[in-house]
């Protein structure tokens, strides 16, 4: 059934699939790990509840052939639905070897936790999947799966036509306007290239998946050749599908409530927490906002809902469902992108980057606070101007509050003020400079080294106003003034050995990074130079 609508498994499948895309992208952390772990999972329930229904499928067909005299010409059609099975229980039996090994990879299984030993590794997953010169699993795997799309065709509707499972970036319309390093990736490289196990299983998982779907597809066609318009199954039960079991409070918590085997002779009645739920197509769709609230040490909030399924019997009463679901909402993450809290500086341009590796792409934020003005600058970016002594950052995502990080504010650290020589050398205040020789001085102010690489835009000095005299003994031969340099040629003839230069600053300058220009305080700096 080639182009029909997607089954609500399929679009959950499909979800996953591009969270998973998104996913890999990011930079690992534990918490994300553990979010790979509940994607492989639920993809993994997926595929068993789509086994198992596609083995009912062939059931049907076996029934109706050995019930309906007039079926049993289709007998090929029973024969096609076994080799179906079989050529896709192949495929699967493949991926869960691959999926064992990749688990091997990873240590295999913790006897305590239950989970992978060591689920952070990568090196081992590309070396099974790549390989040192892409002769890894990974390339038989991919010539597999498109081998048996292209096998499974023949069983299909005509003019029927499959994609291929596996495709290289260069082949997805997702991944068309990456950058050139993604998009130069083959599949082997794109899925299993620095990717964790986790992730792997998950890839694995999707794959499995897939060929599930189109074995469906075949299945529903070849059901269609024997007389059976719909799947009849002999128990009704309530279904809930969501989008993800885990969801970051923030996001939106999407769920499907359904009758299972959906006949389109039944109108059912679906509610949560006993309110109604508008139906289409047999199924209701309960969307909320996820909420915060207590979380465990682990960051985790478990929250559940009932769903109520009622459907009109046979005899013509009401039979209704209780299904209790939970979910479980992860506790956003913000963090500022600094080995250690950077210093904030009075009145300057702090320039901050922030991240949250749990919402990813969903990371939109707004910043506000206390103690400063918030200019956001995309990306995470904003930039914090301090107008008091203490200041709270606060970092909002989608109206909801993800965490405040104070900081103490630091005064502006004085320039340090010297004097060189036209040509860049520092004047010798001890050993002194040449009488005839020095004909011009120029002032230099430096800013700390630390301010000046937390907030270049800020760290911009000069003394503005200096002056410089010629002493002999306790008289003043003569001055000449000075704005950033000064000319003395006229004090370097009358300046005899033994004389000295005593230069007094008058005046320190810092453009902020407005372009402001504001005086800055840097005390009394007097200068001695003896003159040789």
């Amino acid at each position: 059934m080639a182009g029909g609508k997607e089954s609500p498994r399929q679009k959950m499948i499909n979800m996953m699939y591009l969270v998973l895309t998104a996913m890999l992208a990011l930079q690992i952390s534990n918490a994300i790990l553990q979010k790979f772990q509940l994607l492989n999972n639920s993809i993994e329930r997926s595929n068993s509840a789509a086994n198992d229904a596609n083995g009912k499928s062939v059931q049907a067909i076996k029934e109706k052939i050995e019930k309906d005299a007039t079926a049993a010409k289709y007998a090929d059609v029973l024969r096609q639905a076994n080799e179906v099975r079989k050529m896709t229980a192949e495929i699967d039996g493949y991926i869960a070897g691959l999926k064992q090994e990749v688990i091997n990879a990873g240590g295999g299984i913790d006897p305590v936790t239950g989970g992978v030993k060591n689920p952070s590794e990568e090196e081992k997953v590309a070396i099974l999947m790549v390989g040192a010169n892409k002769n890894g699993k990974g390339y038989e795997l991919k010539k597999k799966l498109n081998d048996f799309s292209v096998a499974l065709q023949k069983f299909a509707a005509p003019n029927t036509k499959f994609s291929e499972l596996a495709i290289d970036a260069s082949q997805d319309p997702a991944l068309a306007k990456t950058d050139a390093s993604t998009r130069n990736k083959d599949f082997s490289e794109l899925y299993f290239a620095q990717t964790p196990v986790p992730a792997a299983l998950a890839v694995l998982s999707q794959k499995q998946s897939e060929a599930r779907r189109l074995e469906s597809q075949v299945l529903e066609y070849l059901a269609t050749q024997v007389g059976i318009k719909e799947i009849k199954f002999d128990e009704i039960f309530a279904v809930v599908i969501p989008d993800a079991r885990a969801v970051v409070a923030g996001q939106k918590y999407h769920a499907e409530v359904a009758i299972g085997a959906y006949s389109k002779s039944i109108t059912p009645r679906i509610s949560i927490n006993g309110t109604a739920l508008p139906i289409k197509d047999g199924r209701g769709v309960y969307e909320i906002t996820a909420q915060g609230g207590e979380y465990d040490k682990n960051g985790q909030l478990k929250r559940s809902y009932n769903a109520s399924v009622s459907y009109p019997a046979p005899d013509g009463s009401m039979k209704t469902m209780n299904k209790e679901e939970t979910y479980t909402v992860l506790q956003p993450s913000v963090q500022i992108e600094s080995a250690s809290m950077p210093p904030l500086y009075f009145k300057c341009a702090n320039e901050l980057q922030t991240s949250s590796p749990g919402l990813g792409a969903l990371y939109a934020p707004t910043f506000g606070g206390s103690g400063a003005e918030f200019i956001p600058g995309g990306g995470g970016k904003v930039t914090v101007v301090p107008n008091s002594a203490q200041v709270v950052l606060s970092v909002n995502n989608g109206g909801y509050k993800l965490k405040d990080f104070p900081f103490k504010v630091r005064r502006v650290p004085k320039p340090t003020v010297y004097f060189t020589t036209q040509g860049g050398k520092r004047l010798d205040e001890k050993r002194g400079e040449s009488a005839a020789g020095l004909r011009g001085i120029v002032a230099v102010a430096a800013a700390d080294e630390n301010f000046k690489a937390t907030n270049p835009k800020d760290a911009n000095y000069r003394v503005s106003e200096f002056e410089v005299n010629l002493a002999r003994g306790s008289k003043r031969v003569g001055n000449v003034p000075g704005g950033g340099s000064a000319n003395i040629s006229s004090l370097a003839q009358q300046a005899q050995a033994g004389d000295r230069y005593v230069i007094e600053v008058k005046k320190v300058e810092r453009r902020n990074f407005k372009g402001e220009i504001e005086s800055v305080d840097v005390g009394s700096v007097i200068v001695t130079v003896p003159l040789n």
